[in-house]
């Protein structure tokens, strides 16, 4: 009797695992390959910024799921309603992973999907949505994503025409060049706006 009520308590946790609703997305998961067209429309709201605090803690309501909690001071707002800060919730697997991620002082570009009904919110694909900008040797600054910028650019050129989507000089060459490595910031911010809409 208990071997049987130990495997259906097995089942039903493994069930509540999977069957958790895409705010839930964690550190270490896997995500559907997603290009930067495919991102930007995905995201709700898109911002360049620097991470002022980020702090682990127990979900307010569900406080068996561990959360972060990141402040950020906005530089651009690429998408949404501009501000001088954000602030989200995300659930996450690993703390000592996302509290890397989220350094104090970290220089991000994030391209954020909705909230959820219990205040989470994570970046659009996970590490895809999520940039981290440096200089390069050249003093030039860059962003790269969690993937390497691996895939941002894959049929890109083929949906806007698709969608009569009419891309500026400059994207156009960025979609048609770009291989996967750090992009440099401004041809990211000036693609962004251009599948945002916010040229």
């Amino acid at each position: 009797m208990r071997r049987i009520y130990f495997t259906v308590l097995c089942i039903c946790s493994l069930l509540s695992f999977c069957l958790q609703p895409k705010a839930f997305a964690q550190f270490g998961a896997r995500t559907r390959p997603r290009s930067l067209d495919q991102l930007s429309e995905e995201a709700a709201i898109i911002v360049h910024g620097r991470v002022v605090s980020a702090r682990i803690e127990p979900h307010p309501q569900l406080r068996n799921l561990t959360t972060i909690v990141i402040s950020m001071a906005v530089n651009d707002t690429y998408k949404g309603k501009p501000q001088k800060s954000f602030s989200f919730r995300q659930y996450v697997w690993d703390p000592r992973h996302a509290a890397a991620e989220y350094g104090k002082g970290q220089e991000l570009v994030l391209l954020m999907g909705p909230v959820s009904e219990f205040g989470l919110s994570s970046p659009v694909g996970l590490e895809q949505g999520r940039f981290r900008v440096s200089r390069d040797k050249a003093g030039q600054k860059v962003a790269v994503n969690g993937r390497g910028n691996l895939g941002l650019f894959e049929a890109v050129e083929q949906r806007a025409q698709a969608r009569g989507m009419k891309l500026s000089a400059r994207t156009m060459g960025i979609v048609r060049q770009q291989k996967a490595g750090p992009l440099p910031l401004a041809d990211l911010e000036n693609a962004i706006r251009s599948f945002a809409g916010t040229h």
